[in-house]
């Protein structure tokens, strides 16, 4: 039976990090709200997300069913996922630390967006464009270098070809998606800092390449960034050097 994944149909946003481990890993799946007939459309997952089915996701997806489980939270789906893909060490202690890290990119991903929604999610962009610039001034001269070298001694600390000194794994996948999604919001930052981080932008390139991954990269179903998601390009944003 295929997985089904319930998020927006626009947007790459946070349900791009389940649909790469998919991908990567050939699993069967069904993005639901880009679907059409009985039971899928955009429909089919609000009424998920407002029905007692899912209690624990009242404001938004991405959630997964498989079969009779439903789990929330992009962290929570991988950590899911994980084994079940092969996408994750075999042992609870290396397990737990996968999910630590992909955790610690979750906080990173909630600050990216932050830099264009720093006051308000329910207001414009445009309505809080001089508190945005603000924000994401300290965004890219703070925040981002912490969380990329960050990332960047984790891959020095595991060998530098993969995060987990244990080979290849999903969170591998998202520190892709996060290098992806900053090099098209933050091109000027990310020229900036890229002397800084070669392992990680390396690991960008070899994620790329994966069979899977390259097959999904050139295919109509990933979609393009925008700026209707997380990473967004707002050249007052990013400041050239």
């Amino acid at each position: 039976m295929a997985y089904e994944l319930f998020y927006w149909p626009g947007i790459q946003g946070r349900g791009e990090f389940v649909r790469l481990a998919l991908e990567a890993a050939g699993a069967p799946y069904v993005d639901v709200a880009r679907e059409r007939g009985a039971g899928r459309g955009v429909a089919a997952m609000t009424a998920m997300l407002g029905g007692r089915a899912t209690p624990f996701t009242p404001f938004a997806p991405p959630f997964l069913r498989d079969g009779g489980v439903i789990v929330s939270h992009v962290a929570n789906i991988l950590l899911y996922l994980g084994p079940r893909l092969k996408l994750a060490p075999e042992d609870e202690a290396s397990r737990l630390f996968a999910h630590g890290l992909q955790l610690t990119i979750t906080d990173f991903i909630f600050e990216v967006h932050d830099t264009h929604h720093p006051i308000s999610i329910e207001l414009y962009y445009e309505d809080q464009k001089p508190t945005a610039k603000k924000r994401a001034a300290a965004f890219v001269d703070e925040r981002l270098p912490k969380f990329l070298t960050w990332l960047e001694r984790t891959l020095k600390r595991s060998g530098g070809e993969s995060l987990l000194a244990r080979g290849f794994s999903y969170v591998d996948l998202s520190a892709f998606q996060v290098v992806c999604g900053l090099q098209y919001a933050f091109p000027h930052a990310m020229a900036r800092i890229a002397r800084r981080i070669p392992r990680l932008l390396e690991l960008r390139a070899r994620v790329a390449g994966r069979r899977g991954i390259a097959a999904y990269l050139a295919s109509d179903r990933r979609l393009p960034f925008n700026e209707e998601g997380i990473f967004r390009h707002y050249g007052e944003l990013d400041a050239p050097a």
